[in-house]
C-alpha cells in the first residue's frame, strides 16, 4: 500500500506545486483585482466553494485556496489522509482549469467543453431521477486498442448512461465513429488530466442544486456525492502520479475507479480495482455503483436507448421524412374491448420507406389497446411517450405531437435495414412494457396512405384531441376531490416532495395531474400518491391540513406545510430541476419568471442560477420559487399575491412561448387584452428602474396593485 501512497502524494504535490506556480504568475502578470469566473454558474469554484464556503472571485482569493490544498497533503501513510490529498488534487486542478478562464474560453475551439454549466445540469436533473440516466461514467487516460475503448462508451451509451471523456479517449472515440456531445450524452471535457474536474464539480453541484447542502459542509458533500450520485472512473492505459492523485479523489467522493493494468497489491476492493478484460470493464464498473440497468430487447437493427434522445438530423442526412406541413399526419391512441383488436400486433398500410431515394409520406399512428383497468384519460398519457420513444431510436428524430409532428428518419439507420414496422415494434414493445398493469392487449397501425391518413385524421383523431382538450380546460383544483404526491426527485433531493393538482403541474413540466394519476395506477407504491383534498384552512393560500401532513410524511419531517397558491407564505419547495423559477421585483410590486434556458441577467440583478441558487433542494424562501413553463398561464399561479397580473418581466423566448395561453388566461380573469406585450422582457430592459419606466407606458396592472408583503 505503501506505493499507492507515494504515488497519490507525489501526484497531489505535482498539481499543489503547478497550482501555486500559476496562481503566482497570474497575480503578477493581471493584479490581485482581477476577476475570475468560470462560466454560467452561481456557484463561484464549486469545488472550493462546496467544501469551504469560499467564494473564488478575483485572483486575491486564490493564495489562501493554495494553503488549505497543501495542508491537505500530509504524506501520511493512511488511506484517509491519502483521499485527502486526493481532494487537495482536485482542488488543485480546479484552480488550474480556472485561471485557463481569466481572459476567454480555452475550449472555445474543442474538442472538449470544458466546464458544464449549471442550466446543463440542472436539465439533467429529471432524466437522472427517473433512470433514463441511471448512472455517470468518467473515462479518460489513452487505450492500447482504440476499438475497445469505442466498445465500452457504445456500451454505456446503449445502456443510457452519461459519459464524460478525457484525454486522448477522446480523439480515440471519434475516430472509432463514437457519437458525442451532450445530445448524445457522450461528453467529451478536455485533453488535459485537470479537465476531470469539470465532472467532479458536476456531482458537486448536484449536492448544492438538489440535495440542498451548504457550503463549507465537507462531510456532508462527500457523504451526498457517494449516496446520491451514481458515477465512476475508468482509466485507460498506465495511469501517471496525477492521474492516480485525482483517482484518490474520485475515490473520496464515493467513486470507483476502475483501470485496465495490473495493480497487483495496489487494488483496494471496492475503491480502485484492475479490469484488464476490456469485455467485463461496464458489467464491473455498474456492479461497483449498483447500478441497475433495465434491458430494451426490443427487435431492431439499430439502438435503443435514452442516451439518443438529443439527436438531430439534418435534410442532408434524411432518408425518410414524415411531416405534418407536407402531409396529414397524426397519431392517435384509443382504448377499447379486447375483442375489437384484430388481427396482427403491428401492420403497416401503405408504401414503405424503401428505394434509394429520399421520400416524404404521410404518417397515421393508431394505437389500441384494452385493458380492464386501462382508462380513457391514461390515452394522453401514453401518445406523449410517443415522442420520447421514437427519440430513443438511434436515427429517428420526432419533434411535435398530436396531428402536428415531424418524424425523421436518416440514410445511416435506413442502411442498416430500418423501415417502418421497427416503429410499429418500438411502439408495441414500450407500450407493453411500461403501461403493462393497465394495457392487456394492443395493436399498432402505421398508414402511409395520404386518403386513409386523412380519414383517420378527420374521423377519430381530431374529434378525441377536442373532446380531451374540453376535458382538460374543464379540470381545475376545485373539480377534483384528489391531489397527488410526486417524490420521484427524492433520489437527488430528499427534502422535496411536488404536490400535483390539475392546475399545477410538477415544477420540472414532465408530470401532469393526469400522469401522477396515471402513474398511481401503474405503479401503486411507486412515487406518486394520492392526497385527498379535505382539511382547507385558507383558501387564498391553498392550505389544507392533509397536504401538509403528506408532505410531512414524504420528507420525513424536513419541511412541515406548504400552500399551493403563494409566493410568500410557505411556498412550494424546489428540487433544482425546475423549468423555471419567479421572485419579487419590489421596484415594480411584482415578479420577474426567468427559464433556465436563459443564461442572461435579470432586473433582480441575479441570474437564473443565482436566483435558483436560493431555492433549491427542498428549501422554502418566500418570494421565490421553482415552477413549470405550463404553470405560468395557470389561474392559480401566485394566486395569493395577486395572480399572473404581477408578471412584470421575463425572457423574450419565454413569453412568446406562452403568450397565447397567457393572453387567454388574463383576459378571463382580468379582462385584460394582449397582456403578454405589457410584459418587459431583455430586448427592451434589464435594469429595474427600465422596467418600471416600460411597465408605466404600458398601464401594467402590477403598479396599481398594493406592495408584495412578506
Amino acid at each position: 500500500m505503501a506505493n499507492l501512497f507515494d504515488l497519490i502524494y507525489a501526484g497531489s504535490n505535482a498539481v499543489a506545486g503547478l497550482a501555486e506556480g500559476a496562481v503566482n504568475d497570474a497575480i503578477a502578470k493581471h493584479g490581485e483585482e482581477k476577476k475570475l469566473s468560470f462560466p454560467d454558474t452561481a456557484y463561484f469554484s464549486p469545488a472550493i466553494y462546496a467544501a469551504t464556503g469560499v467564494k473564488v472571485q478575483q485572483l486575491a482569493d486564490l493564495p489562501a485556496c493554495i494553503g488549505v490544498l497543501k495542508s491537505l497533503i500530509t504524506n501520511n501513510a493512511e488511506l484517509g489522509d491519502a483521499l485527502n490529498a486526493g481532494l487537495a488534487t482536485a482542488v488543485g486542478a480546479e484552480i488550474l482549469e480556472l485561471l485557463g478562464y481569466i481572459d476567454a474560453n480555452p475550449y472555445a475551439d474543442g474538442p472538449g467543453i470544458g466546464f458544464v454549466p449549471d442550466s446543463v445540469i440542472r436539465s439533467l436533473g429529471v432524466p437522472l431521477v427517473t433512470g433514463d440516466i441511471p448512472g455517470v461514467a468518467v473515462v479518460l487516460g489513452k487505450a492500447d486498442n482504440p476499438e475497445d475503448l469505442a466498445k465500452v462508451v457504445k456500451d454505456y451509451q446503449i445502456k443510457g448512461l452519461l459519459t464524460f471523456l478525457i484525454g486522448d479517449v477522446i480523439d480515440q472515440a471519434a475516430e472509432t465513429g463514437v457519437k458525442m456531445g451532450l445530445d448524445y450524452r457522450v461528453i467529451p471535457l478536455g485533453h488535459g488530466i485537470t479537465a476531470v474536474i469539470h465532472v467532479v464539480t458536476v456531482a458537486i453541484r448536484a449536492a448544492l442544486i438538489f440535495g440542498g447542502l451548504q457550503p463549507g459542509d465537507l462531510p456532508g458533500l462527500l457523504a451526498y456525492t457517494k449516496e446520491r450520485v451514481p458515477a465512476f472512473v475508468n482509466a485507460f492505459g498506465p495511469p501517471s502520479e496525477i492521474v492516480v492523485a485525482a483517482g484518490a479523489g474520485a475515490i473520496a467522493l464515493g467513486f470507483p475507479v476502475i483501470v485496465d493494468v495490473e495493480l497487483g497489491d495496489l487494488q483496494v476492493p471496492g475503491a480502485l480495482e484492475s479490469v484488464t478484460d476490456h469485455s467485463k470493464i461496464v458489467e464491473r464498473s455498474l456492479e461497483l455503483r449498483n447500478i441497475k440497468v433495465k434491458a430494451k430487447d426490443i427487435n431492431i437493427c439499430v439502438g435503443f436507448a435514452s442516451a439518443f434522445e438529443g439527436e438531430i438530423i439534418r435534410k442532408a442526412d434524411m432518408h425518410a421524412e414524415f411531416y405534418s406541413g407536407s402531409n396529414p399526419t397524426c397519431e392517435l391512441v384509443i382504448s377499447c374491448d379486447a375483442a375489437e383488436i384484430e388481427g396482427d400486433a403491428i401492420a403497416v398500410i401503405g408504401p414503405d420507406i424503401d428505394g434509394s431515394a429520399p421520400v416524404e409520406l404521410p404518417l397515421g399512428i393508431l394505437v389500441e389497446v384494452a385493458g380492464a383497468k386501462m382508462h380513457t384519460d391514461f390515452e394522453p398519457v401514453i401518445e406523449r411517450k410517443i415522442h420520447h420513444w421514437f427519440n430513443y431510436i438511434e436515427g429517428v428524430m420526432h419533434t411535435g405531437q398530436r396531428n402536428l409532428f415531424r418524424v425523421r428518419v436518416n440514410t445511416d439507420a435506413f442502411n442498416k435495414g430500418f423501415r417502418l414496422r421497427d416503429l410499429g415494434e418500438v411502439i408495441y414493445h414500450e407500450v407493453m412494457d411500461e403501461f403493462g398493469s393497465v394495457v392487456d392487449k394492443c395493436k399498432v397501425t402505421l398508414i402511409t396512405e395520404k386518403d386513409k391518413v386523412q380519414q383517420l385524421l378527420e374521423t377519430q383523431a381530431m374529434p378525441r384531441y377536442r373532446a380531451r382538450d374540453d376535458r382538460l380546460a374543464s379540470m381545475t383544483d376545485e373539480s377534483v376531490d384528489t391531489y397527488y404526491t410526486c417524490i420521484l426527485c427524492q433520489s437527488f433531493a430528499p427534502a422535496h416532495v411536488c404536490v400535483v393538482t390539475p392546475e399545477r403541474l410538477g415544477l420540472c413540466g414532465a408530470v401532469s395531474w393526469l400522469d401522477a394519476r396515471a402513474t398511481k395506477e401503474l405503479t401503486p407504491h411507486g412515487p406518486c400518491q394520492p392526497i385527498e383534498k379535505i382539511g382547507c384552512t385558507n383558501e387564498r393560500t391553498g392550505a389544507f391540513t392533509e397536504v401538509n401532513k403528506a408532505v410531512k410524511e414524504t420528507t420525513r419531517g424536513a419541511v412541515e406545510s406548504v400552500t399551493l397558491y403563494s409566493l410568500v407564505e410557505d411556498p412550494m419547495t424546489s428540487c433544482g430541476c425546475f423549468e423555471c423559477i419567479c421572485g419579487i421585483l419590489p421596484e415594480a410590486k411584482g415578479v420577474v419568471v426567468v427559464n433556465r434556458e436563459y443564461a442572461g441577467m435579470t432586473p433582480s440583478g441575479m441570474t437564473f442560477g443565482e436566483l435558483a441558487s436560493l431555492t433549491g433542494g427542498g428549501v422554502q424562501t418566500p418570494g421565490f420559487m421553482g415552477h413549470g413553463r405550463h404553470f405560468i398561464a395557470s389561474k392559480k399561479f401566485v394566486a395569493a399575491e395577486g395572480g399572473i397580473g404581477r408578471i412584470v418581466w421575463m425572457p423574450k423566448e419565454l413569453k412568446d412561448d406562452i403568450a397565447e395561453r397567457l393572453n387567454k388566461t388574463a383576459k378571463d380573469l382580468c379582462g385584460i387584452d394582449n397582456f403578454a406585450d405589457m410584459i418587459c422582457d431583455e430586448t427592451i430592459a434589464t435594469e429595474a428602474d427600465a422596467v418600471v419606466n416600460f411597465l408605466k407606458s404600458k398601464n401594467h396592472p402590477a403598479l396599481a396593485m398594493a406592495e408584495i408583503e412578506f
